[in-house]
């Protein structure tokens, strides 16, 4: 089953469904892991009810990073901006389907961080988030 997912992270952060930016974008954020040199940005687009119409990031990074920003904005798509603020690691890591250690874990969660931030309106230098 391992393998499964693994073709399906590698296919991801090959052909990313949800690369790109928007401008204009109703929330927009973007961050990076200082340990890998993993960087995030994530735009955007909401409805009059909150929902998401569309979800673009862009940055660089390593293939965990890169393949979980284009799972989960895959998966927002028509979810409320509430729905998004209840995502968790726990959901990251269902969508990723494999064991993670320590170090890509947080690669895999840098783009829900990022995600997170935005839609709560943080500034440019948040403080750490509790993604439990």
């Amino acid at each position: 089953m391992d393998d499964l997912y693994r073709e399906i992270i590698v296919e991801h952060y090959k052909n990313p469904g949800y690369r790109g930016e928007l401008d204009p974008n109703d929330y927009t954020f973007e961050d990076e892991n200082p340990v890998c040199g993993d960087h995030i940005r994530v735009d955007l687009r909401v409805d009059e009810a909150g929902k998401i119409t569309e979800a673009l990031f862009s940055g660089e990074g390593c293939a965990i990073s890169q393949a979980s920003a284009d799972l989960i904005l895959e998966s927002i798509i028509g979810k409320t901006v509430d729905d998004v603020k209840a995502l968790d690691k726990q959901y990251v890591l269902d969508l990723l389907g494999i064991e993670l250690g320590v170090v890509r874990l947080k690669c895999a969660l840098l783009p829900l961080k990022v995600l997170k931030a935005g839609v709560y309106g943080v500034g440019k230098d948040p403080e750490p988030m509790d993604l439990d």
